[in-house]
């Protein structure tokens, strides 16, 4: 588990690294991989933090500040995949994106600053403290694919 999380985390700081070659995709294709690389890494640490958070797994403090802290880097870098071209082929991203952009880039800001929240509390080592920043920024991407995703 830690080598995973090691490489999460290296795979996202070499992308925050840079950031202009994440704008300039070759192809849509590449944006569109992009984009579903991180929405992947984003689930691989939503899901433990919200297995803890529900009770369905034990509370592990090390771990979840592990899991937030690779989601408040990953949460960023989402947005940077949505390219113009990159609503056809393999995705599922509705048009709306393009159409919406204010609102897009919203949930995108609001994700940010909940991982970063969740972050911080998971660093408390705090079960109670964890629960209650998970909540929102579970609710957050639940707002986001509700209004950006297709099924």
């Amino acid at each position: 588990m830690k080598l995973a999380t090691s490489l999460a985390i290296a795979a996202a700081a070499c992308a925050l690294a840079a950031p202009a070659s994440a704008q300039s995709f070759q192809k849509p294709e590449d944006a569109i991989k992009y984009r579903k690389s991180v929405m992947t890494l984003q689930a691989a640490h939503f899901g433990p933090l919200g297995a803890m958070a529900s009770g369905r797994a034990p509370f592990d403090a090390q771990a979840a500040a592990r899991h937030a802290d690779v989601l408040a880097v990953v949460a960023g870098l989402g947005s940077t995949g949505f390219i113009p071209g990159s609503d056809k082929g393999d995705t599922r991203a509705k048009p709306e994106i393009w159409s919406e952009q204010a609102k897009f880039k919203g949930y995108g800001d609001k994700l940010q600053a909940e991982a970063q929240k969740l972050a911080a509390a998971a660093k408390t080592g705090n079960l109670d403290n964890l629960k209650a920043a998970f909540g929102p920024a579970a609710a957050t991407c639940k707002a986001c694919h509700d209004d950006f995703r297709r099924d």
